[in-house]
């Protein structure tokens, strides 16, 4: 966690440059929210997008936490060879913009505080500004991450931190297994969920963060609404998965989606639409599951909805 790495870095007395990402135009590596951490002992964490511009962005931050700087402030990377000073070094038309905030061990009380309420899971509203970091854990922010910028002398960046995305996995069978392990290496937590005790694959998945045995019949208030959480149906039959389905289906979730074949879904849709549910609310869920790359192995189905997921998060 590159908080972590600048608590670290900080208790050894060196000025670490936070170099984050605050905007993002036409075609860019970055994405806004991205963070480097570069310490003025030459150690670094994270990644802004990586090239020649992320190499010249770290010896900038290099450079300036070496001097003692203190003032945090705005450097913007255009990819065109014509754009003077501001030439990123790339050519791929678009450009991006970069926070620089220079922490040490003053900031100590602010990143202890980060870590510790990341590290329990809880939330906090990030601020960056042309005045330093700042970190809140009582205000809310109406979105994700806020920008505002106004001249190079009066700007901030606030930024939601903590809020994890979480991947409920209905049926803990052989799919979940690989599908657990990639989207933890994706960041997300995942929750896996079954009816069945002592089954094999539910007790030995090391890679889901929350395991637990349920009634599939009796699921409302387990998947919170939100643009944080994604729902996976793959339980161990159709009953089930209708069953799953059916409590899903009219929910605010950023992604729903059920495996099975176009033969087995339509029969789902069928009888949910007899007991009541709308087509217009079927038609949002991802089923049959997952991109279509012509999987056959088990791994293979679980990259499919792997990939499928991160398609929806990026959208």
């Amino acid at each position: 966690m590159i908080w972590s790495f600048i608590q670290k870095e900080i208790e050894k007395n060196n000025t670490v440059a936070l170099i984050t990402v605050v905007e993002r135009n036409g075609s860019s590596p970055g994405i806004v929210g991205f963070k480097m951490a570069v310490s003025e002992s030459g150690a670094m964490a994270g990644s802004i997008g990586g090239g020649v511009m992320e190499y010249n962005m770290v010896e900038l931050a290099k450079k300036e936490a070496k001097k003692g700087t203190q003032a945090s402030f705005i450097k913007r990377q255009i990819h065109n060879p014509d754009a003077g000073a501001d030439k990123s070094g790339l050519i791929c038309s678009g450009e991006q913009t970069h926070a620089f905030t220079f922490i040490n061990a003053s900031h100590q009380n602010i990143i202890n505080e980060i870590v510790e309420h990341l590290e329990k899971g809880e939330n906090g509203l990030l601020q960056l500004s042309n005045k330093g970091i700042y970190f809140n854990t009582k205000e809310k922010s109406s979105s994700q991450i806020q920008y505002a910028y106004i001249d190079d002398t009066n700007w901030e960046y606030k930024e939601q931190i903590g809020l994890k995305d979480i991947v409920y996995i209905f049926g803990a069978g052989h799919v979940s297994v690989p599908l657990s392990q990639v989207c933890r290496m994706l960041d997300f937590k995942v929750v896996i969920l079954d009816d069945r005790k002592d089954l094999s694959t539910f007790e030995n998945n090391q890679f889901a963060h929350q395991k637990k045995i349920i009634d599939f019949k009796k699921i409302d208030g387990i998947v919170p609404e939100g643009n944080n959480s994604y729902a996976v149906i793959m339980t161990v039959g159709h009953k089930s998965d209708a069953t799953v389905l059916k409590q899903l289906v009219g929910k605010n979730l950023k992604y729903l989606g059920m495996i099975g074949s176009k033969n087995k879904v339509k029969n789902i849709y069928d009888s949910l639409i007899a007991e009541g549910i709308a087509m217009c609310e079927l038609e949002k869920v991802d089923s049959p599951i997952g991109l279509s790359i012509q999987s056959k192995t088990i791994a293979e189905i679980a990259v499919s909805i792997a990939a499928k997921i991160v398609q929806v998060r990026n959208s």
